[in-house]
């Protein structure tokens, strides 16, 4: 895989676009000023949590007695799941926050941003060319800042795009995906 590739793979298994729409309506009862600084944060725990699996995620299989082939297998099985409902779903509001109180790593570090999908993707790309991690750290946080500044202008993006808008973008990033997802399926199967 390209470096290039494992970037708009991991781009596209984040789904900022997709978790606009998530991260509103989590942060809705939270005051507007607060916004970028919890997105940063949020972004910055994923960026870690992410990095980690990169480099350990091969041990983290090994002790857990899990081949890559079956995480590859297992990896697009969700990719797919996920591609699926990017498809042929509307947002809902599965993460609402009608507390007021920020969200701490749960539910927009872990599971929107650094989601199974998004951890089995680094996990095979450090596991199967372990010696070429730079480049795949690279690819990480290329993705990740792509992610950010995305997640970041989410407000924005979502008043100039509206949900018609992002709907059709995240269906678009969903066939995307789905491909993406067979091909990591049919690896999986190969090896």
């Amino acid at each position: 895989m390209s470096v290039l590739s494992a970037i708009v793979v991991l781009f596209l298994v984040i789904d900022p676009l997709g978790n606009i729409p998530l991260f509103m309506c989590t942060l809705r009862a939270i005051d507007p000023n607060q916004h970028r600084r919890i997105i940063a944060r949020e972004f910055l725990i994923a960026l870690a949590i992410l990095a980690t699996f990169l480099f350990a995620g091969k041990y983290i299989l090994s002790l857990l007695g899990v081949t890559e082939s079956s995480l590859g297998i297992a990896g697009g099985i969700i990719l797919l799941m996920i591609a699926i409902k990017m498809v042929f779903s509307g947002s809902e509001h599965i993460f609402e926050n009608t507390g007021g109180s920020s969200p701490l790593v749960v539910p927009l570090a872990v599971p929107l941003i650094a989601g199974p999908a998004s951890i089995s993707s680094v996990i095979l790309l450090g596991s199967r060319e372990p010696s070429r991690w730079p480049e795949w750290l690279f690819a990480l946080f290329c993705a990740w800042l792509a992610a950010g500044i995305v997640m970041l202008f989410s407000a924005p993006l979502s008043r100039i795009l509206g949900n018609r808008g992002l709907q059709a973008i995240e269906r678009l990033m969903g066939m995307i995906l789905a491909t993406v997802a067979v091909e990591m399926f049919v690896t999986g199967i190969r090896h």
